[in-house]
């Protein structure tokens, strides 16, 4: 791992209970900052309704660390929008906002446009499939953005289990991104979760990013995050268990496309090529990080090779 990536973990890699509420509070309070949770949404009826109530419960009644949440439906045909609404959340249809504009299909898509029909210094995203959801996945990634002046994106970090078996979840994180952030722009080895749907960051900084409409979101604001305001201005924190539902082969397939092509935009700047990868384990000091070389050497077809030319022609 490079030594600014170390020195980044080691600096910018914190945990939830690093910041108890009532210092966000405090440190809410001295800033005068306002807070906008926006959950995107397509069919998700089952989990929605739920995690708005906890953060409403937990953020706004019993602590005011968030003044508003914003649910935006990106074309539903459950009852996403009623369960939302009944939880207390101001529901949005993403053909709604900016109707001027054609809005096409994509995460990336509906997190742009919300951007207008939030108000919040900082605007704390969460994926809205989550199953036993916690406030800490809120509270956890705002926090920095409140106690820290240099830090302007917050990306939750957490373990992902894949059915009983822990650990497992992400695939498309371990096949896809994590090569591709290594080999290309190693300074964001060091994330634990790249394309985590759980992230808070300054409208400051939101506003001045190109967002991909699809799933390429979550890596491309990484990318052009860092390329912007550099890695010291980039954070995360450890909240958990991160339980959802998860996707066929198919789609994940789909992903990963998405998230190549994001990628291959920006290689376009000039890139970096390292061939190592790090991934994470969990251990008694929290996430610890561990480096592989990557092969990359190749033997030549073998009807090259000289011996095996020989050994034809006898």
């Amino acid at each position: 791992m490079l030594k600014e990536t170390e020195r980044w973990l080691s600096n910018r890699s914190w945990s939830v209970t690093d910041r108890p509420l009532h210092r966000l509070m405090s440190a809410k309070r001295a800033t005068g900052s306002s807070v906008s949770v926006v959950l995107p949404a397509l069919n998700e009826e089952e989990t929605v309704g739920e995690i708005v109530a906890i953060i409403r419960h937990d953020l706004m009644q019993q602590v005011p660390l968030v003044d508003e949440i914003v649910v935006v439906d990106s074309g539903s045909t459950d009852r996403t929008s009623q369960v939302a609404a009944a939880a207390g959340a101001r529901v949005v249809h993403r053909d709604e906002i900016l109707p001027r504009i054609p809005t096409v299909p994509g995460k990336g898509e509906v997190l742009w446009r919300s951007l207008l029909v939030t108000s919040g210094d900082i605007v704390c995203f969460i994926d809205a499939d989550l199953k036993e959801f916690s406030s800490d996945f809120v509270s956890g990634i705002v926090g920095p953005l409140l106690t820290e002046p240099g830090v302007d994106l917050v990306k939750a970090m957490y373990d992902r289990p894949l059915g009983s078996a822990a650990g497992q979840g992400g695939r498309v994180t371990e096949l896809m991104a994590r090569p591709l952030l290594n080999m290309h722009w190693p300074q964001l080895a060091g994330f634990v979760q790249p394309l985590g749907g759980e992230y808070a960051a300054r409208r400051s900084l939101l506003e001045q990013l190109p967002f991909p409409v699809g799933y390429g979101i979550e890596l491309g604001m990484l990318v052009d995050a860092l390329h912007l305001v550099g890695l010291d201005a980039l954070a995360q924190v450890d909240v958990g268990v991160r339980k959802h539902r998860h996707q066929d082969g198919q789609a994940l397939g789909r992903m990963s496309a998405a998230i190549y092509r994001t990628a291959q935009l920006r290689l376009a700047r000039g890139h970096l090529i390292r061939p190592a990868l790090t991934q994470f384990e969990r251990g008694g000091d929290g996430f610890e990080p561990r480096t592989y070389s990557v092969d990359t050497e190749e033997r030549p077809p073998m009807v090259e090779i000289a011996e095996y030319q020989k050994r034809r022609a006898a």
